[in-house]
């Protein structure tokens, strides 16, 4: 197989700045995640002391976002972790150097999808409490599903969901870029709604904790793994404009930016954001919903309010399905063009500029998984990518430093190499307490060497 990279006229355009680096980023990391998954995270280790998951991973993930940083301003192009591991180690396009890069790409149409989808599926119970409403049911809140559309089955409309998002995102990257601000616009004023309503009911009465809280076990270990990984996946888009370099306007400066400044935003607003909530809303009570944003306005203000909050809910589902989705279309994308996947996926659309194959790809494997149990495809959508995103990657920026003198570092990580191996340490603990997945990331990876190997394997001249 051979690369064949389109005209000039043909390629993708430098339409993103900063303000739009950092609109997709966050839209990426709020989105759905913590109104899906603070009950489960409450129920990970038994209580609020859950919270110290939380501060864990936002450490793991600040010293991860300098690696991100330091290698997306270094090697600035489309498909983030693809891109970097393709110009570090497969530059030659032949031989065992493009394994590695390859194999990203592949287990990234699992993870990354799955990711995807678990945005939908979250977002189904909230379209139930907004309809319960209006049909004048009883209030779905406290966790008493009721499910009402497409005879049961919420993953049609899950499904559903995404291939239309996919839809509204084939067009020009300007029109794109300028869509994910008003859809942030729409994401801070939900998340804000929840703060400043949930500190000025604030009660402190209700962080209580039980009696063996803090007593360190090999439960209490795996449980803190367990509120790790969920904190993870609710971090998981600090790096989403590193998909995207290629559309980046001076990506040396925008990107370490536009990473740092949205992992410090998100989670100073996700402590707030989780404190404000258990102090509503009991804990013991909260980790049984999965509606858990709805019974907390609905505690607040009753069920009227809590039915007008929840569209906004659905908005911010909108606009982080929008960023998290044209990011990760851009990966197969790279990968294609530089001759290291499938030839199909490079091909931009005739008119519009965007990558259609890679894009529907996405949409089309997404709409699968949305049938799939939610806690299987959050614990999936983090586990699968660990081995040969997260850690590659680091291990990858060492090797740029110690041996691509040629390549040009606008922006260095902090207190070098400090961070990389605290965050490498993370998520080997993350990966260890999360064994009993062992089995899906053995799967990928050896179903993605047989792929390699069958079709695209050529031996280095």
């Amino acid at each position: 197989m051979t690369s064949s990279k389109p005209p000039a006229d043909a390629r993708l355009v430098r339409g993103l700045g900063l303000p739009q680096a950092i609109a997709l980023n966050i839209s990426n990391m709020v989105g759905i995640g913590p109104f899906i998954t603070i009950p489960g995270f409450i129920a990970a280790m038994h209580g609020p002391q859950a919270l110290i998951a939380w501060v864990i991973a936002a450490v793991l993930v600040i010293c991860d976002g300098l690696v991100w940083s330091e290698l997306g301003a270094a090697l600035p192009g489309s498909g983030g972790t693809y891109h970097f591991l393709h110009e570090i180690f497969g530059r030659r396009s032949t031989g065992w150097g493009r394994l590695l890069p390859f194999l990203f790409v592949w287990q990234f149409l699992v993870s990354g999808t799955m990711e995807i989808a678990s945005g939908y599926i979250g977002a189904m119970p909230y379209v139930d409490y907004v309809v319960s409403y209006w049909l004048g049911e009883p209030s779905t809140a406290a966790g008493m599903r009721r499910v009402w559309f497409f005879a049961g089955e919420t993953g049609v409309a899950a499904a559903t969901a995404a291939l239309l998002v996919t839809l509204l995102l084939s067009r020009r990257i300007q029109v794109v870029g300028w869509l994910s601000l008003v859809l942030c616009a729409g994401t801070a004023l939900t998340v804000l709604t929840v703060i400043v309503a949930g500190l000025t009911h604030f009660d402190a009465a209700l962080l209580t904790f039980p009696k063996d809280a803090f007593e360190i076990t090999p439960a209490w270990v795996n449980g803190l793994g367990a509120a790790m990984l969920i904190a993870i996946y609710d971090y998981l888009g600090y790096y989403n404009i590193c998909h995207l370099g290629e559309e980046v306007r001076d990506p040396g400066r925008t990107i370490p930016r536009a990473v740092i400044t949205s992992v410090i935003v998100v989670a100073a607003v996700y402590l707030t954001m989780n404190l404000s909530i258990m102090a509503v809303v009991p804990w013991e009570q909260a980790m049984k919903s999965d509606q858990i944003a709805a019974l907390f306005m609905e505690t607040l203000f009753g069920r009227p309010v809590a039915a007008a909050f929840t569209l906004l809910i659905l908005w911010t589902v909108l606009a982080c399905m929008f960023a998290i989705t044209l990011g990760y279309s851009r990966i197969p994308y790279a990968a294609a063009l530089n001759g290291d996947f499938f030839p199909a996926f490079g091909r931009l659309h005739a008119t519009k500029n965007y990558p259609a194959v890679s894009l529907w790809t996405l949409g089309g494997l997404t709409a699968l998984f949305c049938f799939l149990p939610l806690q299987l495809v959050i614990e999936a959508a983090v586990t699968v990518r660990i081995l040969v995103q997260f850690v590659a990657q680091i291990i990858a920026l060492h090797f740029l430093r110690t041996t691509r003198p040629d390549v040009v570092l606008p922006f260095r990580m902090w207190l070098y190499p400090l961070p990389s191996l605290l965050a490498l340490a993370g998520w080997l603990f993350v990966l260890g307490t999360r064994l009993d997945l062992l089995w899906m990331v053995l799967g990928v990876l050896v179903s993605g060497v047989t792929v390699f190997f069958f079709f695209l394997w050529r031996p280095a001249k």
